[in-house]
């Protein structure tokens, strides 16, 4: 799941300059991947570390991991709901993912 090595875990995810584009040129309101997080098993060794994290969860952008049946969303025009848990103090939650199409 973690893909774990002596080197660390090593799962895909988006560049820092991949996150910086997202969140402020075309200032998308989240990242949704089927991977264990948003950040690439190597992220802590980016500049700047984890920018998932950083850049865009850090200005008020949405993160969903381990989403699954994404393939049957079409590439634009879907209309996905995600439903989190109201948590006292939390910076994340378990939540139900529904994609709604035409």
């Amino acid at each position: 799941f973690l893909n774990i090595d002596e080197n660390g875990s090593h799962t895909p995810g988006p560049s820092p300059d991949c996150v910086r584009f997202l969140a402020e040129e075309r200032d998308v309101l989240g990242f949704g991947t089927e991977c264990v997080g948003t950040d690439a098993g190597n992220a802590g060794g980016f500049e700047p570390p984890f920018p998932c994290h950083n850049i865009m969860h850090g200005n008020g952008k949405l993160g969903l991991a381990s989403l699954t049946n994404l393939e049957q969303l079409p590439p634009t025009g879907a209309i996905v709901i995600a439903a989190p848990l109201k948590l006292k103090n939390g910076s994340g939650s378990p939540v139900r993912v529904i994609g709604l199409v035409e």
